[in-house]
């Protein structure tokens, strides 16, 4: 998955089946839309083949999907069918990027992609919608703004080394998963600020141990853009391995929820009225679940950018839990499992400095992206874009 931050508008599209002449290698010919207000199937005919992956999946009343090495020509946005209300296509370096405005509430059921055959000289990039039933929630979002549009300056990560000191994390053969962690953090602070588009704070930067809630306390108190706690993981099965990441649970919320509004004046903490503790409550499950969406957002731009780096990953790559390092409400935040420290060649790879290296360049690509949607979302918005040069 490449850049978000698209600047030129694209082709003429026609919502109903009709084509679009393209003269450019593996641009999009068409976008057709079939089905009804229950299922829609959306249709995009490429010239040549392309990499898929979900930036937003249904959040805020809209589907949005990159399409790799893709150009779009020229045109402009149109009417959709079905669940679609509408579309835009942005290009940009040699990639893609399709918005659906969803006309109700609906879910991506499947999507994939279809190389010529039956009759079919060219690709057709295939994606499923399914009605949800749920309200729509439209792009208009009254959650408080994110640090990153509210600073005007380079957005600030908190990278987080997992375990250290007394607590070793899982054993390797030849490695203990706190050394894998700390040496992967070191790493990403240095290609992060090797970029000069970030501000970079580590949990931990030598062989210590650091409790989970200071942890989070540490990227709160610094007014965190993004949170990321690296880990390598174990399992029984040597033979099990790849990387896979981890966001916040539905059950993980509530126990944030319930944690954070035991504490005095919580409301203080997240710069809240406090006249009214109902109003408070509401204020604070909007900014937790903008948190939410927005960690999601960068969960899946980070699978797809490792992805894209041949680090091999779990076939279930994104997960939830309601891991402690995950429950701040107002710092968009993820845990990297990075690989299984018990399989020899992951064990391997970890440890090896220049695939570290790679990898980690890896998670750079996948925040760079992230910050360019969010820049790009926040002037849509009408709000400044978050600061810096990137």
């Amino acid at each position: 998955m490449t850049a978000l931050a698209f600047v030129a508008f694209c082709l003429a599209v026609f919502a109903a089946g009709q084509g679009l002449a393209s003269g450019n290698a593996g641009s999009i010919l068409r976008l057709r839309f079939g089905g009804d207000a229950e299922r829609t199937r959306v249709v995009i005919d490429l010239e040549a083949t392309t990499r898929g992956a979900v930036v937003e999946a249904g959040e805020g009343g809209r589907v949005v999907i990159g399409l790799s090495d893709v150009t779009a020509g020229q045109g402009v946005s149109g009417q959709g069918a079905g669940l679609v209300r509408g579309y835009r296509v942005s290009a940009g370096r040699g990639a893609a990027r399709i918005e659906l405005d969803l006309s109700s509430a609906a879910e991506i059921e499947r999507r994939f992609l279809l190389p010529p055959g039956d009759g079919v000289a060219h690709y057709r990039y295939v994606v499923d919608l399914k009605a949800t039933g749920a309200p729509v929630a439209r792009r208009a979002d009254p959650a408080p703004a994110r640090p990153a549009a509210r600073r005007g300056e380079r957005p600030l990560i908190v990278i987080d080394a997992g375990h250290g000191g007394r607590d070793p994390g899982a054993l390797g053969a030849h490695a203990r998963e706190s050394q894998i962690t700390l040496a992967a953090a070191l790493t990403l602070k240095a290609e992060l600020e090797r970029t000069g588009r970030y501000r970079v704070r580590l949990t931990r930067e030598t062989d210590v141990y650091v409790g989970l809630e200071r942890r989070v306390q540490i990227a709160r108190a610094a007014d965190a853009d993004l949170f990321i706690s690296l880990h390598a993981d174990a399992g029984a099965d040597p033979a099990v391995r790849g990387a896979s990441v981890y966001t916040l649970s539905e059950q993980g919320a509530g126990r944030a929820r319930r944690e954070f509004t035991g504490r005095n004046d919580w409301h203080r903490e997240l710069h809240l009225p406090g006249r009214d503790p109902s109003v408070d409550r509401i204020l604070l499950d909007m900014t937790q679940r903008d948190t939410q969406n927005r960690s999601a957002k960068f969960a899946r731009t980070l699978i797809g950018e490792i992805e894209g780096s041949q680090h091999p990953l779990l076939r279930r790559s994104h997960r939830d839990a309601g891991l402690a390092v995950l429950l701040a409400p107002d710092v968009p935040a993820v845990l990297l499992e990075m690989g299984f420290i018990t399989n020899p060649e992951d064990e391997r790879a970890l440890t090896d400095e220049r695939y570290r290296r790679r990898l980690m360049r890896a998670v750079v690509s996948g925040i760079d992206i992230y910050f360019r949607d969010l820049d790009a979302s926040v002037m849509m918005a009408g709000l400044p874009a978050a600061g810096g040069t990137h």
